[in-house]
Order: structure tokens, then sequence, then C-alpha cells
């Protein structure tokens, strides 16, 4: 089990420290919230144990199917680039947001660029399928520990890059903390091209 666990642990990093919507997004919020990272991670989770439960009770044929690719593909490309385009229109970074809101916000934006992204379906049914697989030896247990290891790697994560971006942003300089702003809203709205266009090579 602990062998399964450090596995887990592994492949699960090498996934969740790559950039992709769900760090643009906490890139995006940091500057409001020092947890941002951690509720983004929740709404993340939101999305992400359902997932593991359909795969686990043989559902990820389902998922592999074009014509769900393509609707995720697109609708989340869409989605992106809408979420993008807000962010790069604001024209300051706002602190004076309660934190209450901040969270919520942060929780929204997390299930979103999580359930429509294809490539995070995708990961889930070819690795994370055989990590479910592996996790059977274990029975039930083996489920919850591949589970909840996988989503502390996703927690500690994106809460490590949120508070980062938090405290330094009482050092620099608003300037910089705008540009910054842009450069996440760009990487949204680059993904969502990315996968509007990625979506036509499962329409062949």
């Amino acid at each position: 089990m602990l062998l399964f666990s450090l596995t887990v642990m592994g492949i699960s990093l090498s996934g969740v420290m790559m950039p992709g919507p769900v760090f643009a997004a906490t890139v995006a919020r940091s500057w409001q919230s020092k947890f941002a990272g951690s509720f983004i991670a929740i709404g993340h989770g939101l999305v992400e144990l359902p997932l593991i439960l359909l795969i686990y009770f043989g559902l990820h044929n389902f998922f592999q199917n074009n014509s769900i690719k393509i609707i995720l593909g697109i609708t989340g490309g869409l989605v992106l680039i809408y979420m993008g385009k807000g962010i790069f229109n604001s024209k300051k970074v706002s602190q004076a947001v309660s934190q209450d809101k901040a969270t919520s916000k942060a929780t929204m934006a997390g299930a979103i660029t999580s359930i429509l992204n294809p490539y995070f379906i995708l990961w889930w049914v070819t690795v994370g399928t055989a990590l479910i697989i592996r996790s059977a030896i274990f029975g039930v247990l083996g489920l919850v520990v591949l589970g909840i290891v996988h989503w502390l790697c996703d927690f500690i994560w994106y809460s490590l890059i949120s508070c980062g971006l938090y405290y330094s942003g009482k050092i620099w300089e608003r300037k910089v903390q705008l540009i910054l702003l842009k450069v996440s809203s760009l990487m949204l709205i680059s993904f969502g091209i990315w996968f509007i266009i990625s979506s036509f090579k499962w329409m062949v």
C-alpha cells in the first residue's frame, strides 16, 4: 500500500505541476485571496472525485466517446476564452473583495476549468484508469487512498502557488501584478483556442 501511495503521488504531481487551465485560474484568483488555490482545488475535487467513481464502476468507455470529447472541447474552449477575456479586460488588480466572494468564485473556477477540460478527462480515462485498476488490488481502501493522495497533491500544490502569489503581491508593484494577470488570462484564452482546434481531430 505504501508503494502504491508513492506511485500515485509521483504520477499525480507530474500531472498537477504541468501548467493548464486550473493553474491559470489559480494565478488569476490568487491576488484576491491567499486561499484561492485551496478553494480552486476543492472545486477541482468536486469534479474529479465523482469522475474517479464513474471510471471505477466501468463508465470510462463513455468518456472515450469522440462525440463527448468534441462537445467538451468546443464548450470548454468557448468558456475558457470567455473567462480569459473577462480577466484580460480588468483595468486593475483588486484585492478589495470579501473572502467569501473570492473563495466561492475560486471554487467555481476550479470546477469549471476541470469539467470542461477534455484533456483532464483524457488523463483519467488513460493514466488515471490504470491507477484505478491497480487500486482494485487493495479493494475499496485502495480507491480511497488513490482519491485522497491525488487530491492532496492538487490541494498542496495550488495552495502553495496561491499563498506565494498573494504575499508577493504585497511587495510587487501593481503594474507587475497586472502584467501577470494579463498573462494568466492569455493562458486561459490560449487553452480555450487549443481545445477548440483539437476537437476537430476527433471529428475524423
